[in-house]
């Protein structure tokens, strides 16, 4: 099964915490999002591997875009 992690808000990418091959929990933070001058925590939301991040450091996204693909256990 996999799931991919989207984006809740308008924001650019801060900051990449996780990458591909990387075990996460859904406590886990994937990415730092800045939007309005506050730093936005988006995480897992589902145990398992990472198969795709689709961001990078510095890029802009809207709500619904793609953050990451995790391949759930």
């Amino acid at each position: 099964m996999r799931h991919v992690v989207m984006a809740e808000m308008v924001g650019s990418v801060f900051e990449v915490v996780a990458g591909a091959g990387d075990v996460v929990e859904p406590t886990d933070t994937l990415v730092i999002l800045e939007s309005m001058k506050m730093e936005i925590p988006v995480l897992a939301e589902v145990s398992g591997v990472v198969a795709e991040m689709t961001v990078i450091k510095g890029d802009v996204v809207n709500e619904g875009d793609s953050i990451a693909v995790i391949a759930g256990s």
